[in-house]
């Protein structure tokens, strides 16, 4: 394992100090783990932005999308438990 100095500004250090007690962890512990939580958002935000680039350049090359409302009724029907059938892509202004 290797080590890394940063400078924090004195209420940082504070605030870090505070937070890290109250979740019964030491300042070392906490900053590992925001440190770990940003890098992890970091890579996430990264996918998704490549999925979506991804999918519009599918839907430039195509010019074939999913109606929003049909979109929202497939996913509110499986976020009830329900069996639904998948909305069909189909060409935009048509």
């Amino acid at each position: 394992m290797s080590t890394t100095t940063i400078r924090i500004e004195d209420e940082l250090k504070a605030r870090i100090a505070a937070a890290a007690a109250r979740s019964g962890r030491s300042s070392h512990a906490f900053i590992l783990e925001a440190l770990s939580d940003m890098v992890e958002r970091s890579e996430m935000d990264e996918e998704l932005h490549r999925i979506a680039d991804k999918r519009w350049a599918a839907l430039q090359r195509t010019g074939e999308s999913v109606a929003w409302e049909d979109a929202k009724a497939y996913f509110q029907a499986r976020a009830a438990g329900k069996k639904a059938h998948r909305p069909s892509a189909r060409k935009l202004g048509g």
